[in-house]
């Protein structure tokens, strides 16, 4: 069981409560266990608080890039052993943490290959930084800014487009605008954060709440040989235009080696995957982007050039 983390950093004050609190409310089908270091603003029955659950696990009496790193490796290594394991870890650091610290701490290769940070997000509050644009020159901002894949402006409701492209382009200067997007009311599409396990996709629910940005998914599917020189010559146009991709392929080069392929914002990686595509397929890519921007038929156009005839 694999079971993939998502990382949640911001200043203080930047929304990352909030948008723990829609995850847990709109879990998509999946089993998510949250680790914080302090929740008491989290919107959960008030019993929880201080307590160990299914849902929320709180890291009290100090900061986990820190003093609680021991404790961070212990609770993960503990919620993995679960029976039945969540589908997906988030964990939310304190205002003062540095991601770059946590990061390195997740990197432990035991709890590495069991729980695999997947997505680094970090959530900039506009409103504050143009409050107090002397923050873009905050060490501790900016290191929490340069970890993340994705840089989420929050509270976007609260501002007009001028001022939310006035920081954009402030927030531009340190990460690439493709990885910027806006959200309100902590409202994130879960498969942007932690992409869906793609053998067995879960029934959407009944009605979803509406976004800032809205998102658009393909999937691509191919039976035919496929080339990794070829793959690796093309994916780089896809990267481009989408916020994340993942999926499994079987390449002529490594014949019975299945490769898992993620790419989250301008990060990719090809690894070794435990299964093949479904169903006798070749491949199986699932990506995201922003609507208008991909286009099922322009993917396939781009992916069709993988195949070998």
């Amino acid at each position: 069981m694999i079971v993939p983390v998502l990382l949640v950093a911001g200043a203080l004050g930047a929304g990352k409560t909030t948008l723990l609190n829609h995850l847990l409310a709109n879990p998509d089908g999946r089993r998510i266990t949250a680790v914080v270091n302090d929740f008491g603003a989290v919107d959960i029955d008030a019993q929880l608080l201080g307590t160990v659950t299914e849902e929320v696990i709180s890291l009290k009496n100090g900061c986990i890039c820190c003093s609680l790193q021991g404790d961070l490796l212990r609770t993960l290594s503990a919620v993995i052993k679960r029976d039945p394991a969540p589908d997906a870890i988030v964990i939310e650091t304190s205002g003062i943490s540095d991601p770059a610290e946590i990061i390195r701490n997740l990197m432990d290769p035991v709890i590495f290959k069991v729980a695999p940070l997947e997505t680094v997000v970090t959530l900039v509050d506009p409103q504050r930084l143009r409050d107090a644009p002397e923050l873009e020159q905050d060490a501790l901002w900016r290191s929490q800014l340069r970890a993340a894949d994705f840089a989420s402006l929050t509270k976007t409701d609260l501002l007009d487009r001028v001022a939310l492209d006035e920081v954009r382009a402030v927030v531009g200067r340190h990460k690439p605008q493709s990885a910027i997007f806006e959200v309100a009311h902590g409202i994130v599409p879960p498969d942007l954060l932690f992409s869906r396990e793609l053998r067995a996709p879960r029934a959407m629910p009944r009605q979803m709440p509406v976004m800032s940005e809205p998102f658009a998914t393909v999937t691509w599917t191919s039976r035919a040989p496929l080339s990794l020189a070829r793959f690796q010559q093309v994916i780089g146009q896809l990267a481009a235009r989408t916020l994340r991709i993942k999926g499994l392929l079987l390449f002529t080069e490594h014949p019975g080696k299945p490769i898992l392929f993620q790419s989250v914002a301008t990060r990719g990686t090809l690894a070794p995957a435990p299964l093949p595509p479904a169903d006798g397929l070749t491949a199986q890519l699932v990506l995201i982007g922003r609507e208008g921007e991909i286009a099922a038929d322009q993917i396939d156009a781009v992916m069709r050039g993988i195949e070998m005839s």
